[in-house]
């Protein structure tokens, strides 16, 4: 069994909204889609698990009061973005191979391994210097290819499953908490929850698709690895997601 269509379009337009918001500061015409739209809670997959709710309760208040915002305020939030994603300066890189490498070097094997993924889907990175392979963004863009794939198999939900459990899901739970817990402002802090959130959320789709359990995957700092929980029914609202 594979994706039904409407569902998957409106996974790929939450994943292209997330590459967007994951990818560059906010500009003003950006933040203003996404208070007029209701962001987050125009996206078309909503956390189904409790645990997973609240970074969009955060971000979603977080956007009501940036309603109108001033250059000092679209300032601020740059200096959180950078820090998240371009400095480090929060300690949570956005980069597999740091919390991956036990020396918790750049560059290292995840990187190698996610490249050889993406050439055999004939993708390249066109600058790994700016941007590594194992960036989350570079990862999320790979979804979004294999998620728009025409036609879609069930044999392309089941790497996506595999992708999701060998990678994103090992180490973004823990980027996410640590950037959360260290940046300035209440809108990346909900923007990094709610993306490793609606990953839980679409790998839970894929296993009620699929028909297969989630298989327990290693996360870091938990020897006998860990089973991500999908007592609870999906949630899927189709609707369109904001434009920018």
């Amino acid at each position: 069994m594979s994706l039904p269509e409407t569902l998957r379009a409106a996974l790929a337009d939450d994943l292209e909204m997330l590459i967007r918001l994951n990818d560059r500061e906010l500009d003003r015409e950006t933040l203003a889609g996404l208070v007029e739209t209701g962001f987050p809670a125009s996206m078309g997959l909503l956390p189904a698990r409790e645990s997973l709710a609240g970074p969009h309760v955060v971000l979603s208040e977080a956007l009501a009061g940036l309603r109108g915002a001033d250059q000092a305020a679209l300032d601020i939030l740059a200096a959180d973005f950078a820090a998240i994603y371009l400095t480090g300066a929060f300690g949570a890189s956005p980069c597999e191979s740091v919390w991956m490498d036990n020396d918790h070097l750049t560059c290292q094997a995840p990187m190698f391994e996610l490249r050889k993924v993406y050439e055999a889907a004939g993708l390249a990175n066109p600058d790994w210097r700016k941007r590594s392979d194992d960036h989350l963004v570079m990862q999320l863009d790979y979804l979004l290819h294999r998620l728009k794939k025409t036609p879609l198999a069930e044999e392309d939900a089941e790497h996506m499953a595999a992708f999701l459990d060998a990678h994103l899901l090992r180490w973004l739970p823990e980027f996410a908490s640590r950037a959360a817990a260290r940046c300035e402002t209440p809108l990346y802090a909900g923007l990094v929850g709610l993306t490793a959130g609606w990953l839980e959320t679409f790998r839970d789709v894929l296993a009620s698709v699929l028909d297969t359990p989630r298989p327990v995957v290693r996360g870091l700092g938990l020897a006998d690895g860990r089973r991500a929980a999908a007592e609870e029914p999906v949630s899927f609202v189709p609707g369109a997601a904001p434009s920018w």
